[in-house]
């Protein structure tokens, strides 16, 4: 299966011997005659110099049977105890650190992940983590977790997954989940569908986006969509400019694409005062305040695939309202570094900022 073709179809997947008795008669001669044999072999021996003894090597001593059990490993289920603590650890960093270790594995350390899936204490890292890695085989294990029977609500890393597969049936699964958005129990799953469609840029998706939209209720899913299409339409804008077509040039430039409908001001937007532009004899006036939230995006680390053709970025974007948090995957693809897919993290709102419902970032 190749998941980058026109096509989507996940897979559903260790003598003795005894002497006899009795001896014949003629048999007393051969054992005297052995016998004066080995009296002059011990005469002979007896007679080497001790120099000669000494050259011979002691048996080596057989292996220390500790040692042996020193390199086995400690009996328990300590593994996914030792994952499960990191992974809540009060500091966040030890988490993001796990996932930077798995994802700098690659496609490698897959089985492993497959297994940590069974484990409840795991799941979620090891879903997160293939989320990551991608590629088909991750994909196919992730497409088991959208009937997995545990209630770990993991299906949103099955969906966030299929941003980067540009395919009609990729898509129509975006759209189903979207669609029953009113009777799904965990928004995030929705929300995980909603930002996916965004990260292709795809302008051919707004009628469509924009019919599911008036069908829901959840105002909330509703106002997400909303914002979805501005992005992606004041986004393509942008992509298609001289700077916009430049954006694949490194990974902090692709990042910044992602958000540029909210770095960039809207048109008509009045630029700052300068000193050029006051009269002469006269104090130059301060900068008008700008009617456009400032807007930050940092990225923070970055951490690479075994191929250096996929990368993990910890992104902050920050406003006037709050400081959201953001998992970068990109693929290079014919030398430009491209969207994979984008995860929403923690949110921390300002103190007096309203609300922040939304997981897309806006370009008003």
């Amino acid at each position: 299966m190749n998941m980058e073709s026109e096509k989507f179809t996940p897979s559903k997947p260790l003598r003795k011997f005894a002497g006899k008795p009795g001896m014949p008669a003629h048999a007393g001669i051969l054992c005297l005659s052995a016998g004066f044999l080995m009296l002059a072999a011990i005469s002979g021996f007896a007679q080497q110099s001790p120099a000669q003894s000494q050259k011979e090597s002691p048996p080596t001593p057989p292996p220390n049977a500790a040692g042996d059990e020193s390199d086995q490993p400690l009996p328990g289920d300590w593994a996914p105890e030792l994952l499960y603590g990191i992974l809540n650890s009060p500091n966040d960093e030890a988490s993001f650190g796990l996932i930077r270790a798995t994802f700098a594995a690659g496609p490698a350390i897959i089985p492993q992940l497959q297994a940590a899936l069974k484990d409840d204490r795991t799941a979620e890292y090891a879903a997160q983590s293939l989320a990551y890695i991608g590629g088909e085989q991750a994909l196919d294990t992730l497409w088991n977790l959208v009937s997995d029977p545990r209630d770990l609500n993991l299906r949103r890393f099955t969906y966030g997954a299929l941003a980067e597969f540009d395919s009609p049936q990729a898509t129509n699964l975006l759209f189903d989940v979207i669609d029953k958005s009113d009777s799904e129990e965990d928004r995030t799953v929705t929300e995980a569908a909603v930002i996916a469609l965004t990260v292709r840029t795809d302008t051919s998706l707004l009628p469509r986006m924009l019919t599911a939209e008036k069908k829901l209720q959840d105002v909330v899913i509703r106002d997400d969509l909303d914002n979805a299409r501005a992005v992606i339409a004041e986004r393509a804008k942008y992509l298609a400019t001289p700077e916009g077509k430049k954006s694949g040039d490194s990974i902090k430039s692709a990042v910044r694409t992602y958000f540029i409908p909210a770095l960039e001001p809207p048109p008509g937007e009045p630029t700052r005062a300068s000193a050029s532009t006051a009269k002469p004899g006269r104090k130059p006036l301060p900068p008008p305040a700008p009617s456009h939230p400032l807007v930050t995006v940092d990225v923070r680390s970055v951490t690479f695939s075994p191929g250096k053709d996929r990368a993990l970025a910890r992104v902050v974007f920050e406003d006037p309202t709050a400081t959201a948090y953001y998992d970068f995957v990109l693929q290079k693809r014919l030398g430009e570094w491209t969207l994979a897919s984008v995860w929403l993290g923690p949110e921390v709102e300002k103190p007096g900022a309203g609300t922040r419902d939304s997981g897309l970032a806006t370009p008003h």
